[in-house]
């Protein structure tokens, strides 16, 4: 079945911001490379504004869901990893040029508090699932692991388009598997 012609306006235009930016992209270059005519992206969306909202929302939505899926499926003492193994995976597959909740949040810092309070959350919903995680793992005692496994996540983010997938990910993995068993010894 076709993509309806507001889910062809979504993707087009998270392509466009993620590659070229959000305020390089203007609306006659989505338009234009959607297929569509000005007035269909104005059906669907109020404004520009509107139409990042909705890229934002949708993109995350896919990724929690992706973290969401893995962590429900893996076992105690498993779960912070199968949640970094499908953040790895999307950074592989979706991400390879670091990550859009980061580009939105430099672009529309000092322009559109909404839009950066959006990526915020978006990042502070990460940081949620990895506190459950290690709940799931019975290594929540460990004050501030959450935020250190986070950080080495969002520096993930970054890294891949540095030293490429495969370098970023392997060491990413080698630095929560290092704090993960510091943790785990810990607890012992």
């Amino acid at each position: 079945m076709p993509a309806s012609k507001r889910d062809q306006l979504l993707a087009t235009a998270e392509q466009l911001f993620y590659e070229q930016g959000f305020h390089a992209t203007g609306i006659d270059r989505i338009v234009a490379t959607a297929g569509v005519v000005r007035m269909t992206l104005y059906n669907h969306f109020v404004s520009k504004e509107a139409l990042v909202v909705a890229v934002l929302a949708a993109r995350h939505e896919r990724f929690i869901g992706c973290l969401d899926e893995a962590a429900a499926g893996a076992s105690p003492g498993q779960v912070t990893s199968a949640l970094v193994d499908a953040h790895g995976e999307w950074l592989e597959r979706y991400s390879q040029q670091g990550c859009i909740m980061a580009k939105a949040m430099g672009e529309f810092a000092k322009h559109s508090p909404a839009i950066h309070a959006l990526a915020v959350a978006a990042k502070t919903d990460l940081l949620g699932r990895l506190e459950a995680a290690l709940v799931r793992d019975g290594l929540d005692q460990h004050d501030g692991l959450a935020r250190r496994l986070f950080l080495v996540l969002e520096g993930s983010n970054t890294a891949v388009a540095l030293l490429g997938t495969h370098t970023a990910l392997a060491d990413t993995r080698a630095m929560v598997d290092t704090l993960l068993a510091a943790a785990r010894s810990e607890s012992q």
